[in-house]
C-alpha cells in the first residue's frame, strides 16, 4: 500500500513539475533525481525540537523517533544518498532569524538559477 501511495504521489506531480516548483516534504527518497536542482535540509537542535513537538501534542514513540531522527541525521543522510552530493544543502531552523535568513538564501538561489537557465 505504501509503494502504491508513492506511486500516485509521483504520477500526480510528474506533469508540474516542469513549471518550476518547491516541494515542502519529510521524506523524499521516492521522488526521482531528475525533478530537482536543489534540495535543502531544515536541521534543527535537538533541544529546540523536542520543545516544538512537545507543543504541537506530540508524546511517546512518535516524540522520541522524531528528535531520534535528527540526532541521527536521518533525512540529510537519505538526500545525501538519494541525490547528488553538491544539489543537497543544510539550513538551520531554530530561530525566527534563521528562517528569515533561509528564505533569503532560497530566493538568493531562485534568482541565480532564473539568471543562468533562461
Amino acid at each position: 500500500m505504501f509503494v502504491f501511495w508513492h506511486r500516485r504521489v509521483v504520477d500526480e506531480l510528474e506533469d508540474r513539475m516542469s513549471d518550476g516548483v518547491i516541494i515542502y516534504y519529510h521524506s523524499f527518497d521516492f521522488f526521482p533525481e531528475r525533478w530537482f536542482d536543489i534540495v535543502f535540509v531544515l536541521r534543527t537542535d535537538n533541544t529546540n525540537l523536542y520543545n516544538r513537538l512537545e507543543r504541537r501534542g506530540y508524546t511517546g514513540k512518535k516524540l522520541q523517533d522524531n528528535v531520534q531522527c535528527e540526532i541521527f541525521q536521518t533525512i540529510y543522510e537519505e538526500a545525501m544518498e538519494a541525490y547528488k552530493e553538491e544539489i543537497v544543502h543544510q539550513l538551520p531552523s531554530n530561530t525566527p532569524e534563521d528562517m528569515e535568513s533561509n528564505l533569503e538564501q532560497i530566493v538568493h538561489w531562485i534568482e541565480q538559477w532564473m539568471k543562468d537557465n533562461n
